[in-house]
């Protein structure tokens, strides 16, 4: 069994998430997620999507993006 990274429960279903040449290990997507998903620079959630990136910043969503000055950005 391995232990969570990030709640420390030693689970025998864990699993190994290698990002970077870095392998992480977690007991759950829950912690994954929690982990290594990018924030939104504007609304500070969670980006599991494909999100969007401008000038270095991650953004959940284009409204997020032009909230934060971001022109040009559209959700499909």
């Amino acid at each position: 069994m391995a232990r969570c990274e990030v709640c420390g429960n030693d689970y025998d279903k864990s699993f190994d998430v290698v990002m970077g040449g870095a392998r992480r290990t977690f007991d759950s997507f829950e912690c994954a997620i929690h982990a290594v998903a990018p924030t939104c620079a504007h609304c500070k959630c969670k980006i599991i999507g494909h999100g969007t990136e401008a000038g270095g910043a991650f953004f959940c969503c284009a409204h997020c993006a032009q909230m934060s000055g971001v022109a040009g950005m559209r959700d499909r």
